[in-house]
Order: C-alpha cells, then sequence, then structure tokens
C-alpha cells in the first residue's frame, strides 16, 4: 500500500491501496515474500491474503503477482529505476471506474554519502474510468506527485509534493482554492532490538494545500518476529484525522487500530 497503510490514501475522504515501499533500489531487487495473510484489524476491513512472486535473480526486471494486487519493477544502472503497481479499490468510494487502482512511478536512486542514500522521483496515480459523482465536467480521482527522500542506517525520510490537482479535490469542493502544493511528510525508524525482532516505527503528515481542516498526523507502530522462516507481524495504526470530515458511508475513516499479519519469506 502506498506510503504506508496508516496514511488516508488517497482522496481527501478515503482510503485506497498503492504503491508499496521499499519496493526499488540501487540494484537488482527479487521478490522473495510469497505469503502475507492479516489476521486481526481493529479497522474493521476484512483479512487479505496476497502472493509474490520473484524475477530471475540474472534479470534487472521484477514483478509481484497478488491475488489483488501486482506490479513490476525495472531497476537500471546507477539507480535508476521505473515501475507499475496495480491493486484493487472500493467501487463504492471511487465511484464509476473499473475498482483499480494504478501508479506509475519513476526515480533515480543513489548514495550521497557513506551510508546515506538519497531517492528521487515522481508517481502517478490513475483510478481508470472513476470520477467524481454529481460535478460538471467528471472530474477524476488522478494525482501527480514529486518525491524525495534520504535513508540512513535505521532511519528515513521523505517528503511527497502534489503537482496536479489533489486527487481532483479542487474540482469538487474548489471554493478555498488550488490543492496543488499539498504535501506529505513521512518519518521511518526500522532495526533489530533483539534477535529476530525488529522495531519499526512512522510517523507522516499530510497537509492539504487551502484545506487545512482536511490535514492530518498519522503513526505506526509495531514489531516483527522471525519465526522459523515466519514474519508474525503485530501494529497499530492511528490518526489524528478530523472524524467529522474523514467518514464515508458512516464508517469513520484512519482510526486507531490493531492489525496481527502473518508472511512467509522463501
Amino acid at each position: 500500500m502506498a506510503r504506508e497503510m496508516q496514511r488516508l490514501d488517497h482522496a481527501p475522504i478515503g482510503a485506497g491501496q498503492g504503491l508499496s515501499q521499499g519496493r526499488v533500489g540501487d540494484s537488482i531487487q527479487m521478490k522473495r515474500t510469497v505469503l502475507s495473510l492479516a489476521l486481526f484489524s481493529a479497522f474493521g476491513s476484512l483479512p487479505a491474503v496476497s502472493v509474490a512472486q520473484s524475477a530471475p535473480a540474472a534479470s534487472p526486471l521484477t514483478a509481484n503477482i497478488a491475488l489483488t494486487s501486482g506490479g513490476i519493477d525495472w531497476t537500471g544502472p546507477g539507480g535508476l529505476y521505473l515501475g507499475n503497481w496495480n491493486s484493487t479499490v472500493s467501487d463504492d468510494f471511487y465511484a464509476n471506474g473499473r475498482g483499480l487502482e494504478m501508479d506509475f512511478y519513476g526515480g533515480y536512486k543513489f548514495e550521497i554519502a557513506k551510508d546515506v542514500t538519497l531517492d528521487l522521483g515522481a508517481i502517478y496515480y490513475v483510478y481508470p474510468g472513476a470520477y467524481y459523482s454529481g460535478f460538471s465536467g467528471k472530474p477524476k480521482y488522478s494525482n501527480f506527485e514529486a518525491y524525495a527522500g534520504l535513508s540512513s542506517g535505521p532511519f528515513s525520510a521523505k517528503v511527497y509534493y502534489a503537482l496536479s490537482n489533489f486527487f481532483g479535490l479542487s474540482n469538487t469542493v474548489g471554493a478555498a482554492g488550488d490543492s496543488k502544493g499539498s504535501y506529505y511528510l513521512d518519518f521511518g525508524y526500522s532495526a533489530e532490538i533483539m534477535p529476530k525482532l525488529t522495531l519499526g516505527a512512522h510517523v507522516g503528515y499530510q497537509s492539504v494545500n487551502n484545506y487545512s481542516d482536511l490535514s492530518y498526523t498519522d503513526y505506526k507502530l509495531g514489531v516483527t518476529y522471525d519465526l522459523a522462516g515466519w514474519m508474525l507481524g503485530a501494529n497499530v495504526y492511528g490518526t489524528n484525522a478530523d472524524k467529522a470530515l474523514y467518514t464515508f458511508q458512516g464508517k469513520k475513516l484512519g482510526t486507531t487500530g490493531l492489525v496481527l499479519s502473518v508472511a512467509r519469506t522463501f
């Protein structure tokens, strides 16, 4: 999922699925996680099962194939990369479309100092056929962002900057002005705190330009334990998003919840 599960991606009052983090890097990537199962979620969503397969190690082309999502990454020389990620989304929220999100991204990831990596790129989100109902011109949910990130050891930081109207927002409630220039800050930490036990933490901030009431902070804190190759995870997710604004069909989005998961790596 794009920018972590806890971010209320992508449209102003909804949750979508997008780019999975860490799928591209300085060299050829192999996708080895073949089974991931969410056992319990306090968010009220259904358990999810995904399957991924890896490309041969000798090829710069890698692919993920899943029950509800899939993508392909190309990693070239010197840290260049291109990729596409596709995922099913709710027809109820992304109305009039095909229940599909397609993300296209590319960038350049390289080391700028010892143990310090810079990642520069752009990502385009599109929902084929989908548009906001009840508005002239059939405004789309699509969005285009540039991003820049730094990582060193267990720490990472990234900023995403909207170069387009933020997921169609200004075309639906545009009286306050243009939503271009909205940005998302993503700070992460991941480190092994004892043998086979990894602590992960994330804090993010979404600023929606000219619509400050829609801005929010989100967080994630959890651990993952490697049990003979089975990755057992427990993570708490939450946001301070205004529940009156982030409600869809009576469901409050972004409330605090616990997610337990099991993943198998071969």
